[in-house]
């Protein structure tokens, strides 16, 4: 249903695949408004969540979608895995693959191992996030809950700000929102802006100041403390002052602008606790979207039960 038989990121996307999967995920968004908040669509499918990397958000947030789409699942993390025996992936995974799965969502720390695992088995592969390279199920639940806002992609003026460099979220997000005709600017400080802008095809700045009342969405990604070697910045308050949507900086933004963050916030670093709990504040409505689009994303992958979502 989609042209992609796997999500492994978005530059495999056309814009069809985008639209069908935001579509799907507004009816999905309805079950889940429901007393009861499941559909057969996926009776009877077995979906293992693979994730070697620590989780929150993003693993609840397929967890409940199975759930609601009535798949059986097998949640395994690396602590639980025969990795940590010296099993390699590929055995794991040809291991599991020969229980005869239907679908794996995995997370990890390396680049290109949701890829490397399309190797190893014939089950659809979900790149639930994989080292700073791409998070393409992220991308989607932030084009829904912009598209629910405006009611439409094309033409909107988009600002990425913050930790570029070590951010899947911006890899996945500035092709995905290029690919609907939006006009996306990437803003960091030189420390972390990307070696190949080109790739992204986006204009990139250090200059925030300079656009904000441009915009209709500031993105601002979390800055990856964990990720980084050798201190890449003067203080938590110096990167505040110059890149951190604060008060201020909300104030200039346009009247119906939105502010959006795709979590774990670093309060009072890139984003303001008022900014974050305000009404131009799209954040919760980001995470509620991550159910609807995985359901969405899951149900086109694996065809659906008579390709229909019912009672």
């Amino acid at each position: 249903m989609l042209s992609v038989k796997h999500l492994i990121d978005t530059p495999s996307l056309t814009a069809d695949d985008i639209t069908q999967i935001l579509d799907t995920a507004r009816s999905f968004a309805e079950v889940n408004n429901r007393s009861i908040k499941k559909v057969p669509a996926l009776r009877g499918r077995t979906i293992v969540n693979l994730f070697l990397e620590p989780s929150t958000r993003t693993r609840s947030s397929f967890e409940l979608a199975e759930k609601r789409l009535s798949a059986d699942t097998l949640n395994m993390g690396g602590s639980t895995s025969s990795v940590v025996k010296g099993e390699s992936l590929a055995d794991t995974i040809q291991t599991i693959d020969a229980m005869n799965v239907d679908m794996f969502v995995v997370r990890a720390r390396l680049a290109g191992t949701p890829q490397l695992v399309t190797h190893y088995t014939d089950a659809v592969v979900i790149n639930a996030g994989d080292g700073k390279h791409q998070h393409p199920t992220q991308a989607m639940l932030d084009l829904y809950t912009i598209r629910e806002h405006f009611g439409h992609l094309d033409g909107l003026k988009v600002a990425i700000v913050g930790d570029l460099s070590h951010s899947r979220v911006a890899g996945s997000l500035a092709p995905a929102l290029k690919t609907m005709g939006a006009d996306v600017t990437l803003v960091g400080p030189p420390t972390f802006l990307v070696d190949d802008p080109i790739y992204y095809g986006c204009e990139q700045t250090s200059h925030f100041d300079d656009l904000i009342e441009d915009m209709d969405v500031i993105y601002t990604l979390r800055v990856q403390l964990e990720r980084m070697e050798g201190a890449v910045i003067p203080s938590k308050r110096e990167y505040n002052r110059l890149f951190g949507l604060d008060e201020a900086r909300m104030a200039r933004m346009k009247d119906n602008a939105i502010v959006c963050h795709p979590g774990p916030m670093n309060r009072g670093m890139e984003i303001n606790a008022a900014v974050a709990d305000s009404e131009r504040s799209r954040i919760l409505d980001q995470v509620s979207a991550g159910v609807a689009t995985r359901m969405a994303e899951m149900y086109l992958l694996l065809g659906g039960e008579n390709n229909v979502i019912s009672d």
